[in-house]
């Protein structure tokens, strides 16, 4: 496998030239290593070795390279119907929407009729696996029908298989994907998947789609905890594919492991430039670009969120067709922006996406210019009576707004109550709004989290007490936040609770420890060091 990445990709060579990577990339005899399961099935022995291959790279989400093992194997055995089977799944992501757009064509190619296909599987097992993949590629409807229909598949093949490992692995992964359109009933999915992934784990603490579904199942900061383990462990189960250097980081973000995540995703973008060739996706590299610039922000180190920057502007530069590389470059900018605190006015257009009014509009809010607060409002609001429903959309709306108007309450010699309190009732809406939604889980999002910006602006206000809470609850939701454990040591100073404020100022300089950041050396200085 290696023979097939001796010359590196032309973005990786121009990469080299303006950064040097954060630590060294994926090396060829590590391709191999994409952990150990076994997954009998009536191939042949040469087929059967591409196949396993194929399905290591699917557990981890390495579609592409999954993709290739599956058609390797049905180049060596044509009618080997599990290698068609496992390719139906590299074509839409089952997690994330769609990818490309003929889910069925493996199926098809093996045969054009159910029964012609399923005469080619030659174990009940097979079969069952086949029918799974017909009513996830072949089901009517958009892609919620076909993850429910296909978590309701490999439900009847659980039933026929407990004891069958990759039966469970591949049964956990269906309910992860039904979880996602399943409303009320998407905590319930999510445990019983973790449950049963944990139980595999436990078996075998190398398999790359029992680490890979339980870190899946824990995503959010209340069962976090749960997957710490196996997120550990799938750090290093599958280096081979990005995905998987990338996804322990949502469980080192649940808990505040900034130095993880900056590592882990340097890792990860490292592993998918190797592998990228023109007309590739950029999307492994866009993703852990997005939330390595997140951890190397959380630990204050702006000259790596700017490398991250050039290196998303060389994605984008070499694939200027990818509409995921440009968001994530936007993305990138307007977090830098508001995560450091260097507001900075940028000319307002009609043509700027949320994100980017969201760092604009904070920016001007914080900077006085209240008259382009106020532009930037009117254009969400416009964008927010085309898009009513964009629960996004209404989050930074209300940021923006409340910040406006608790500056514009402030600019006279009395503060002006009535918009102090409209800029507190926007705030309850947008944290209502947020607690409504899914739990948090990766990056912060909105940009600026919204529990942290309402107490901020309740500091600033001079009400401590709510301040102190609403930063404890923002801590509650995001782990270790220095933006949120400064703003907490300050609430707690000015109530005059000492402990607390000195223990949260710990926390911060466990974090941060350049000396000359204000809020390292205000830190050191209440603590006396």
């Amino acid at each position: 496998m290696s023979s097939r990445i001796q010359s590196k990709p032309v973005i990786a060579a121009l990469f080299s030239l303006f950064i040097i990577p954060f630590v060294a990339t994926v090396h060829a005899a590590e391709l191999d290593r994409i952990g150990t399961f076994d997954f009998p099935t009536s191939g042949s022995p040469a087929a059967q070795e591409h196949f396993i291959r194929g399905v290591g790279f699917l557990h981890s989400f390495g579609m592409a390279q999954a993709q290739q093992e599956f058609r390797s194997a049905q180049e060596i055995q044509p009618d080997f119907a599990m290698a068609y089977w496992g390719e139906a799944f590299t074509y839409q992501h089952p997690f994330f929407g769609q990818k490309d757009a003929g889910p069925g064509e493996a199926l098809m190619r093996l045969g054009a009729t159910s029964e012609e296909r399923l005469a080619k599987a030659p174990t009940e097992r097979e079969k069952g696996f086949l029918r799974a993949a017909e009513a996830y590629a072949l089901t009517v409807g958009g892609m919620p029908e076909r993850r429910a229909a296909w978590m309701n598949a490999m439900a009847d093949l659980y039933a026929q298989y407990p004891d069958d490992n990759e039966v469970k692995a591949f049964y956990a992964a269906s309910m992860l994907a039904g979880a996602i359109a399943a409303g009320a009933n998407r905590e319930s999915l999510n445990m019983r998947a973790g449950a049963l992934a944990l139980e595999l784990f436990k078996e075998n603490d190398n398999h790359p789609g029992a680490a890979h579904y339980v870190i899946h199942s824990f995503d959010d900061p209340v069962h976090a905890p749960i997957a710490l383990e196996a997120a550990i462990a799938y750090a290093d189960i599958a280096p081979a594919v990005s995905h998987a250097r990338h996804m322990p980081t949502h469980i080192f973000i649940q808990h505040g492991m900034w130095n993880e995540v900056s590592l882990w995703n340097d890792s990860a973008f490292n592993a998918g430039l190797e592998l990228w060739k023109e007309g590739d996706s950029t999307g492994d590299m866009n993703h852990s670009s997005d939330w390595g610039q997140y951890g190397d922000l959380q630990l204050g180190d702006l000259e790596k969120s700017e490398r991250w920057i050039r290196r998303g502007q060389m994605v984008l530069d070499n694939a200027p067709g990818s509409s995921r590389a440009a968001n994530t470059v936007k993305t990138m900018k307007a977090r830098h922006i508001i995560e450091s605190k260097q507001w900075q006015l940028q000319p307002f257009s009609d043509e700027l996406d949320a994100t980017e009014l969201l760092a604009l509009g904070l920016s001007a809010a914080h900077l006085g210019d209240l008259a382009v607060a106020n532009q930037v409002v009117a254009r969400l609001n416009k964008m927010l009576t085309a898009s009513p429903n964009n629960g996004q959309l209404q989050l930074i709306h209300h940021e923006v707004a409340a910040l406006t108007l608790h500056k514009e309450s402030m600019q006279q010699a009395t503060v002006d109550v009535a918009k102090r309190q409209q800029a507190i009732e926007l705030m309850i809406e947008a944290m209502t709004l947020r607690e409504s939604q899914r739990p948090p889980n990766g990056a912060a999002t909105p940009l600026k989290p919204v529990h942290e910006l309402a107490a901020e602006m309740m500091l600033e206000m001079g009400i401590h007490d709510e301040a102190a809470k609403l930063f404890e609850t923002s801590l509650q939701r995001l782990k270790n936040r220095p933006w949120s454990l400064l703003g907490a040591a300050r609430s707690h100073k000015n109530l005059g609770e000492q402990a607390q404020a000195s223990m949260l100022y710990e926390s911060l300089l466990a974090v941060w420890s350049d000396d000359s950041h204000p809020a390292v050396q205000e830190a050191k200085q209440y603590l006396g060091y």
